[in-house]
């Protein structure tokens, strides 16, 4: 039931973003024709970022099974921060203070009952915003420390969570999905990085913004995988433009 309600109101939520903006979608690659428990892994950039998820959702019959790994500030949001944590989603908190105990009991209570499972996590665990300068070289230099690779568009990925999420529910998936969203409009002039858009806030109009996410929405690209072993071989690839 809970699912249910949550697929209609979702689906409005969908309905005004691709129809009242004038958003054009079109999917390149094959769509998985049947529903899929999943993990979804996506780079962040702005507050629209979760539209692309449910974007993806919808065409699989799933978008009542979206549910969110979330900081765990988002908790205290009225209605949502309650709702959200009710629908299956996992609010976590960074680094030291990250409780892989509680993460897992509660992806193992939702595995037991056979709970449908389209997980959509952001393993950077913040926004990537070119402004912020400090905290990409920070996040560069950690990579360097670790001897992981060093990004330029994203952060280095916060895997705690994405790693607890796949290993909790191996058994119970189907897929990983690995998605990268790319928004038009975020190379400048001279290919420097601008702010991706983000959600209206004080005086920006919802009309305003929706207008510059027409603009701006380009694609998501999509690599899946099975969960017999990670990281896999992509086996389907998918464009949103």
């Amino acid at each position: 039931m809970d699912d249910h309600l949550y697929n209609i109101y979702q689906s409005l939520v969908l309905f005004f973003f691709e129809n009242y903006t004038g958003v054009e979608v079109v999917i390149y690659g094959d769509m998985p024709k049947n529903k899929e428990n999943v993990v979804y892994l996506s780079n962040h950039q702005c507050t629209a970022d979760w539209i692309i998820a449910d974007m993806l959702a919808i065409r699989q019959k799933a978008l009542g099974h979206v549910r969110y790994v979330l900081k765990d500030g988002l908790k205290w949001l009225p209605l949502y921060g309650w709702y959200f944590s009710q629908h299956g989603g996992v609010y976590v908190k960074r680094s030291a203070k990250f409780d892989e105990k509680a993460m897992k009991k509660k992806l193992s209570s939702q595995t037991v009952l056979g709970t449908p499972m389209y997980l959509v996590i952001f393993p950077e665990g913040t926004r990537y915003n070119p402004e912020l300068e400090k905290m990409i070289s920070d996040s560069q230099a950690f990579a360097t420390k670790e001897g992981l690779a060093v990004l330029d568009h994203v952060l280095t990925p916060r895997m705690k969570a994405s790693h607890v999420a796949i290993e909790t529910m191996r058994d119970h998936l189907n897929a990983v999905y690995d998605i990268t969203v790319v928004y038009e409009g975020t190379l400048g002039k001279s290919s420097e990085r601008q702010p991706a858009p983000t959600m209206p806030v004080e005086e920006r109009s919802t009309r305003t913004i929706t207008k510059e996410l027409k603009a701006q929405l380009d694609f998501a690209h999509n690599h899946q995988y099975t969960t017999e072993s990670f990281p896999y071989q992509p086996q389907m690839e998918l464009t949103e433009r």
